[in-house]
């Protein structure tokens, strides 16, 4: 029940044909006995962007508040993670103390 079984390949039966070679071909290419000229490519319209003075206070500004608010983020789970640290430590404390005082009322 709990051997597992292992399918087998089925022998192919009927006629079996051998692959069959492809050989190359020579490639004639034909050219056109009057050319077409080709149009120039146009250049597409995109909107140029101009960087006046208070789009550049305004970016610096931008980037400035992502700053802050990042390292906000970032300092307070720091902060959390220390407090959870410090708290975990005094409760290890305060449980060692206790079986400590467990063991010498016995």
């Amino acid at each position: 029940m709990f051997k597992p079984k292992v399918p087998t390949m089925p022998q192919p039966t009927g006629l079996i044909t051998p692959p069959t070679v492809v050989e190359p071909t020579a490639v004639v290419q034909h050219t056109p006995h009057s050319p077409t000229p080709l149009a120039a490519p146009t250049a597409a319209a995109r909107p140029t962007v101009q960087l006046t003075p208070g789009v550049v206070v305004a970016l610096v500004g931008g980037g400035a508040a992502v700053v802050l608010v990042v390292g906000a983020v970032l300092v307070s789970m720091l902060l959390a993670v220390a407090i959870t640290g410090a708290s975990v430590a005094i409760c290890a404390l305060v449980i060692r103390s206790l079986m400590a005082s467990a063991d010498q009322h016995r």
